[in-house]
This record gives structure tokens, sequence and C-alpha cells, in this order.
């Protein structure tokens, strides 16, 4: 795996972030760190100590976002205890609970499953600490007092609307394409892991921006597979993807029909997708949508390969649950811009929203490379520089 560090200003602030990215077969994959791994503590500094809990390194988004929690945290003058789970819940819940006992003043947690840690929000909240659930709302708990995201609605609708674009019924821009085909265009639909709020989220703003094909039938899913429950991939796995797809082409597609398109909630998914369709004979890719903007997809996007991501500029969401966590320790309420969305079974969670934008082939220098997220020399060889 090869890190890189970028720098990035926000509300007068350098976070520096290290990104780490591997370049796999097929598609293109990524590793992941043993489950017990220990994470990174800086020395003791006088605005104390704040833990910082992702939930895995298997994306090279998560490691972006924790390494770049944790710059702006040091930089603003706090000790940082950062650690990831390995995925696995009871590592992850354990980790907090020795965060806690650490004495750390404010906990930014991005959970793995968003209804496994009430346990640990009861001990925070006991301990008058507060909570800012990073990217995934926990759920099922009065003791999350912030939300830092995006909004994922609205990631679930572009990534409809980068399948229709795909499949020539939208233009770019996302209007009604003045030629478009007349179909039926074959998709199938894949979801995120279920224990992942944000990923019910995605796929309820994708398919509500499909369902007026769908029902006129312009796009049929010929798999019949439309609910969740049906296309959900377990702990976001890449794998489990490529599986369910070889099962989709051998089950429904073994007739000589062919998939049109593929709604992916994200690039991990996107690639296991590509990688089964290569390996069934695919030299022409069907539109395969995305999400994160991770290296290994740019390049496929930049190549032909994979059709789109979504850009969700970690450094704006890092800076932000800094800047949150700063006001929570100074005994202030941290700006939200949404204060009605995130119901998580027992409260409301003030949020903050940020926007995101659609990747296509076309617009990667201006989104992701003049930005400064990604380097042209980067996006060539699909992996981050060291």
């Amino acid at each position: 795996m090869s890190t890189r560090k970028f720098a990035a200003i926000a509300t007068g602030m350098t976070l520096a972030l290290t990104l780490a990215a591997c370049g796999g077969g097929g598609a293109g994959s990524t590793t992941e760190e043993e489950p017990g791994d220990e994470g990174t503590t800086t020395e003791e500094s006088e605005g104390g100590l704040i833990g910082v809990s992702m939930p895995t390194q298997v994306s090279e988004r998560w490691i972006a976002d924790g390494d770049a929690v944790k710059a702006g945290l040091e930089e603003a003058g706090y000790e940082v205890d950062l650690q990831y789970a390995g995925d696995d819940i009871p590592t992850q819940s354990q980790q907090i609970d020795q965060m806690i006992t650490k004495g750390a003043k404010l906990l930014i947690i991005a959970a793995i499953d968003g209804t496994a840690l009430a346990g640990q929000l009861d001990a925070a909240a006991a301990a008058g600490i507060p909570v800012i659930a990073y990217d995934r709302l926990i759920r099922d708990s009065e003791n999350v007092d912030f939300y830092v995201t995006f909004d994922n609605y609205n990631v679930g609708v572009q990534q409809g609307t980068a399948l229709l674009h795909g499949l020539g019924l939208l233009d770019a821009e996302g209007n009604e394409a003045a030629d478009a085909p007349a179909g039926p265009f074959n998709i199938e639909v894949f979801a995120g892991s279920l224990d992942d709020n944000n990923a019910h989220f995605f796929f309820d703003g994708a398919m509500e921006t499909l369902k007026p094909y769908i029902e006129d039938g312009t796009i049929v899913v010929k798999s019949g597979q439309t609910n969740i429950e049906q296309v959900a991939t377990l702990r976001w796995q890449g794998e489990t993807a490529q599986k369910r797809m070889e099962d989709l082409l051998t089950s429904t597609y073994s007739d000589g029909s062919k998939v049109d398109g593929i709604l992916s909630p994200n690039d991990t998914l996107a690639r296991g997708i590509i990688t089964a369709l290569q390996n069934a004979g695919y030299t022409e890719m069907p539109p395969v949508t995305g999400q994160d903007a991770e290296i290994a997809s740019v390049k496929l996007i930049a190549d032909g390969v994979q059709f789109s991501t979504i850009f969700k500029d970690t450094r704006k969401l890092a800076d932000q649950s800094v800047t949150a966590a700063q006001d929570f320790l100074a005994g202030e309420e941290p700006e939200a811009n949404d204060t009605e969305t995130y119901d998580n079974g027992v409260k409301v969670v003030p949020s903050y929203l940020l926007e995101s934008d659609i990747v296509y082939a076309d617009n990667i220098q201006a989104l992701l490379v003049d930005s400064g997220y990604w380097t042209a020399e980067e996006v060539a060889s699909g992996q981050a520089e060291g």
C-alpha cells in the first residue's frame, strides 16, 4: 500500500491527509488491516485527548478520513487516538471503551454498525463526553450529539442520474436527452451494507430517480431484485458484489441477453462488479456507477471502464468535524444546516450536510486534479504516490 500527503486549506486551517490506494488484478482492489490494529496517538498536548474511531482500512477513503481528522485536530492542539476496527464490531466497541477509559474529552465515530454502540454511547454520556457521528449515523441512542456527513439522499440521486446519463436517457446536466433511445435497457442494482444507515439513503435516492423509467418500461431490472434486502452487500465487500454479479449473469443472462447498466453504490463494489463482467467476457463495459472517487476507480473512469463515481471531498468532511469538535469543547453548539432529516430512531440528530459532485471521464481534471485531490500522474497510474 502506498501513501501520500497533500494539504487542504479550509476555515483557515491546514489539514494534511494521507491517502492510500492499492492496485490489483481485474478492476482493482484494496487490502484490509489487522482487526486489532492499535491505531496512532500523538504526544500529550494541552487541548486534551480526542478519540477518533474509523471502521476499516479496506477502502482508501477511510484512511483519508482518519488521517485528515487526526491532522486537523492535532493542528488545533489536541491529542488524538485514531483507531481502525477492521470492520469488526466487537473490536470497534472495545476501542471506543478504551478511549473513554483513557479520558477522551470527545469522540468522533464512523460506526461499522449504526445500531451496535449503545453501551459505549451511554458510557460516554455518563462521563460527559460529546459524540460526533462521522458520515454514518449512529442509531437508537439519545447520546449522539451531532452528525457530519454529505447529503446522502442526493448522493443516491446523483448515482441514479449518472446511470441514466450512461444509458443515454439524460444529458450530463441531468436533463432529458433530446435523442434519448427508446430502450428497454436491462439493468441490475446493488446496495451497500444494511447496517450502514447511509446505504438506505443512497438506495432510496437512486431508486426514486430510476422509478419513472422502470414504471414506463424504459428500464427493466431483469433479475426482478429491486428491494434493498435483496441487493444489499454486507460490509461493502467488493468480493461479495463480484460473486452476486457472477450469480446474476448465470441465473438471468444465460439466455444470451446483456446487462446494459449497473447501479453500484460505491467504487469498491463497482470494481468487483466490473471484474465479474470482465471474467464473463464483456469487453465493452455497460455504465457502472460508484462513489468515493477512489484512485483505482478514477483510473478506470479515465480509461472508459467504469462510467462514474461520486466525489465526496473528505477534506471538507474532516474539517467540519474538527470545527464541530472545537465548538463542543468550547462549550458552544456546533452550526447545523439540517435539523429535520436524520432521525436515528430516538431523536433527530442536528447535522451538517456537505454537497457532492458526479465525476465522469471528462471532468476528472476539473473536479479531482485541479482541486488537488489527485494528481494527473496518480490518475494515469491508478495508484496514490508515496
